[in-house]
């Protein structure tokens, strides 16, 4: 998708087609000062193989246009996707930032998985509260928690601009499922509404867009969500959106990458330990019925 220039700031999107991901590259003009946002990992799961082609195309997006990476921002800990946020940071610098509520994911997380690993958020270099703020060069990014789809989603807004991870989907697919641990259809009302208080005209960038017949699109405004399709069939009340979504995820599946994703992702990326052969493994809990 074409890059889209405000005044003080750039953004260009990339689209990672297996996993329906977007993730973005903002930059400050003044400065060219960047940020990258949601970045994958690409993994086949059959195979355990993973590599980096969609972190290359970011990667080299920045070193063309000879950029400053300041920030690599994880709007949640994702279950659909591997961030490649480690990789970059390892190429490119710059720190890993994810809201605050991810100790509470990873909580979770180690006692479901009986992982051995920190729960205090300490792999990541920044943890936001509501309210604070990061740098980007003449500009800035505030942070906006927005639970409802985890416990840890966060908003960033800049510029007119809010990179609003898995809460709104493009306005013809609804919004964010809110049956993961932690998460609330009641939580996610209120988020949708807080997002939609924002002028009409600001940018609602997405995590995810899944076209069937369309292109991919990253960009929505505050105006076309005010139309999302969850929020007509539910009227905008705030009881009926949570039983159409409630009813809607009880026919979800579980997501393709959700285990291997969940034990990267918890650890801002970081791979587990090598096991005594030199080999790396990530767990799959099962059941018998």
């Amino acid at each position: 998708m074409t890059a889209i220039n405000a005044d003080k700031i750039k953004v260009s999107p990339f689209y990672h087609k297996d996993t329906g991901t977007w993730s973005y590259v903002v930059t400050d003009s003044a400065t060219q000062v960047c940020a990258i946002i949601d970045p994958v990992l690409d993994f086949d799961l059959p195979s355990g193989q993973a590599h980096y082609q969609s972190a290359k195309s970011l990667i080299e997006y920045v070193e063309q246009h000879q950029l400053k990476l300041e920030w690599i921002l994880e709007t949640h800990a994702h279950a659909d996707h591997l961030t490649a946020a480690q990789h970059i940071k390892q190429t490119l610098g710059g720190k890993i930032v994810i809201g605050a509520g991810i100790k509470d994911v990873q909580q979770h997380f180690a006692t479901t998985l009986n992982l051995d690993l920190p729960v205090d958020g300490s792999q990541f270099d920044i943890l936001m509260h509501k309210g604070d703020t990061l740098a980007l060069g003449e500009s800035h990014f505030v942070a906006h928690p927005t639970p409802g789809h985890t416990d840890d989603s966060m908003s960033y807004e800049v510029e007119g601009n809010i990179f609003i991870g898995d809460t709104f989907f493009h306005p013809d697919l609804g919004t964010a499922r809110c049956d993961f641990p932690g998460g609330s259809a009641e939580k996610l009302f209120n988020s949708l509404q807080f997002l939609t208080s924002f002028p009409e005209d600001f940018n609602l960038w997405l995590c995810h867009d899944y076209p069937d017949g369309r292109d991919a699109v990253a960009r929505t405004t505050v105006a076309e969500q005010k139309n999302n399709i969850h929020f007509q069939k539910s009227g905008g009340n705030p009881q009926a959106y949570t039983e159409l979504r409630n009813e809607r995820d009880s026919t979800l599946n579980v997501p393709r990458l959700i285990y291997p994703s969940l034990q990267v992702n918890i650890r801002a990326g970081l791979f587990p330990d090598s096991e005594s052969n030199g080999r790396k493994y990530l767990k799959l809990p099962f059941s018998v019925e």
